[in-house]
């Protein structure tokens, strides 16, 4: 079973018409993205791209042999360009099933916004799922199966799909509960449509999607469903780095996003009388995804050597231990120091530089041994003004020496400026 996309893009397209936006300006090229529609084997066309027996041909493909018309979702202003010779678009009723006569079964499967996703079947077995824009799998569960409704073998089949075509951006909780659910698994091919101009093109855009295991192709790109492709290689420990309000929180959040039972590690706490910090705190809260459970510690040696809940043997499903998000290794640090006494120069020189070093090397060997995946924040504070007390420009050496051991064993660290993302490793 192959897919030919003849488009990629949001329903307006991308660029929009007339939108001045610094996205929209530099979609040009590969870039440059028709509304998102799926030609399956020619004889399948799910959603209409404008002019779409065009795009077909751009694509070297032709829409004389389309048997079925499908689509996903509301389409808003003008009416649909349906060329002559194509059956009349319709749409699947949640839970019904189409066998074609070329041997394809289509299944609808429920969202959770107006439209309907789709699993196809090809003859051979292999399996997709297109969702509409910025929907999500409307009754998936775990042990559910892929297909919302259960796993019933004869309405779709079992196991995770080859192939899956959603709002990745835009619903990255899509893709959480599709893994959650085992719809998607290490070898799925996770492709990103839908896209619209809330993230740039070009670099950054591949760089997010392969942040969390997905990719994005050209409009008219041919793809062969269940055809072996180099999945994008997640790290499983990641360090975030950079300065007061650069976004690195959000960075790292957005690593997580796309991932199941996420643990948040808050080490900062609470301060009592502060109330800045709680503002603070409270955005940081109401930006995670409400599935997303916190932990507010500084004991992290544990969580990164246990596995987390429901893990275990006889758990019942053998997924790997819930992703820890630790923010952030500067606030742990000012813990570690208070317990040492590490601000007061004598104590540190009897015996706190040896307490500190200690905490902060199993620290780098939990984080060495650990099979979770794990995403730490951390701030960048040696390009700054030279502190003006010893206790200042201690916390501040130490602050690096922990950056440089943790970053030492992560297979990525990126460094966050003004919200733009650089790689530092991996």
């Amino acid at each position: 079973m192959d897919v030919t996309l003849l488009g990629t893009g949001a329903p307006q397209g991308l660029p929009r018409p007339g939108c001045p936006c610094a996205a929209c300006a530099t979609a040009v090229g590969d870039e440059a993205r028709a509304a998102t529609a799926l030609l399956v084997d020619g004889a399948l066309l799910i959603d209409l791209t404008p002019g779409p027996a065009f795009a077909a041909a751009r694509a070297g493909r032709s829409l004389a042999g389309v048997r079925q018309v499908l689509l996903s979702h509301p389409h808003d202003g003008p009416a649909l360009e349906v060329p002559a010779g194509l059956p009349q678009p319709g749409r699947v009723a949640d839970g019904r099933e189409l066998a074609l006569l070329d041997g394809h079964r289509v299944r609808a499967v429920a969202v959770d916004t107006p439209g309907t996703g789709y699993e196809v079947s090809g003859a051979d077995g292999e399996r997709l799922l297109y969702l509409p824009p910025g929907a999500a799998p409307a009754g998936l569960g775990e042990g559910n199966g892929p297909a919302a409704g259960g796993g019933d073998p004869d309405a779709g089949g079992t196991g995770p799909y080859d192939l899956v075509l959603l709002d990745v951006l835009g619903r990255p909780d899509a893709l959480a509960r599709l893994r959650a659910g085992g719809a998607v698994d290490a070898a799925t091919d996770v492709l990103a449509v839908h896209l619209d101009h809330d993230v740039p093109p070009g670099p950054e855009l591949h760089r997010r999607l392969a942040a969390v295991g997905a990719r994005a192709v050209a409009d008219g790109s041919t793809l062969v469903v269940g055809e072996f492709h180099a999945v994008p290689d997640l790290p499983r420990r990641t360090l975030v780095l950079g300065g007061a309000r650069s976004g690195k929180s959000v960075e790292a959040e957005r690593r997580l996003a796309a991932f199941p039972d996420v643990v948040y590690v808050a080490t900062g706490g609470t301060r009592d009388g502060d109330e800045d910090w709680a503002h603070r705190v409270s955005l940081h809260r109401e930006r995670r995804p409400g599935s997303w459970r916190t932990v507010e510690t500084c004991d992290l040696v544990p969580l990164l050597t246990a596995a987390g809940p429901g893990e275990g043997p006889g758990a019942g499903r053998p997924a790997e231990a819930s992703p820890l998000l630790i923010d952030c290794l500067a606030l742990w640090l000012t813990h570690v120091m208070d317990k040492v006494g590490a601000w007061d120069d004598a104590t540190w020189e009897a015996g706190g530089r040896r307490a500190l070093r200690e905490r902060t090397d199993a620290l780098a060997a939990a984080v060495r041994a650990t099979h979770r995946r794990v995403v730490a924040v951390s701030n960048e504070v040696g390009s700054g003004v030279v502190p003006a007390t010893p206790a200042g420009r201690r916390f501040r050496d130490e602050l690096g020496r922990l950056n440089a051991a943790f970053g030492a064993e992560c297979e990525q660290v990126l460094l966050v400026v003004a919200g733009q993302a650089l790689a530092l490793r991996g």
